[in-house]
């Protein structure tokens, strides 16, 4: 008797073309690229003082003593401060980083025209941030333009002196230093600032005190 013959079933080969998924991720891969919103670099800006002898001296971007705090960063992470400009009846003030520390100068520091600028820019930022959280419809860009113009002394309906702090950096600061002090001046919303090198008058007030 013949047997019966055992069918065999062809075996299908499973197999998936992915060319025509690299083709779809690379149009979508462009069309996340045209429409995403890339971030953009920040920089801080700085006033550096001006060497021109040409400028007339209503020209000059000079501050009042009274408006103006100048803060030497030395070794060691130590900063110091007076109350001004440099000059002979200058008192100079080791201090700390922080609230308890230089931050409180800032804050209490009081002008001729008799009022604290860093404490009334606060509370202008602070009006201005919650607006921000109230209207999401405020763009970054005019929020930056509007806390430019507070920093600047321009609170709403008012016009104000600002305080200017003078940073002088000696030999032996760091990098993080210059850096930490910068980024007080970011929180303390102080709009004007400048990086200056240590003086002659400088120098004498710092050896005075052993200020290395």
């Amino acid at each position: 008797m013949a047997k019966k013959k055992e069918s065999k079933q062809k075996k299908m080969s499973t197999h998936v073309d992915f060319t025509p998924m690299v083709d779809m991720m690379m149009l979508l891969i462009t069309f996340f690229m045209l429409c995403t919103t890339l971030s953009k670099p920040k920089a801080m800006q700085l006033a550096m003082p001006a060497n021109d002898q040409n400028l007339e001296q209503d020209q000059k971007s000079v501050a009042k003593a009274s408006q103006t705090i100048t803060v030497y960063l030395g070794a060691d992470h130590s900063i110091y401060y007076i109350k001004g400009t440099v000059d002979e009846e200058s008192e100079l003030v080791e201090t700390t980083w922080g609230v308890d520390g230089i931050r409180s100068v800032f804050y209490s520091h009081t002008i001729e025209q008799g009022y604290n600028p860093v404490e009334l820019i606060m509370k202008a930022k602070l009006e201005l941030d919650k607006e921000k959280m109230a209207n999401h419809n405020m763009t970054d860009e005019e929020y930056q333009d509007r806390l430019s113009k507070i920093r600047n002394g321009e609170l709403p309906g008012d016009k104000i002196e600002t305080l200017t702090v003078v940073i002088k950096p000696l030999d032996t600061a760091t990098y993080m230093d210059m850096i930490e002090c910068l980024d007080e001046m970011i929180i303390c919303t102080i709009g004007k600032y400048v990086i200056d090198r240590i003086n002659p008058m400088d120098q004498q007030l710092l050896d005075e005190k052993g200020v290395k």
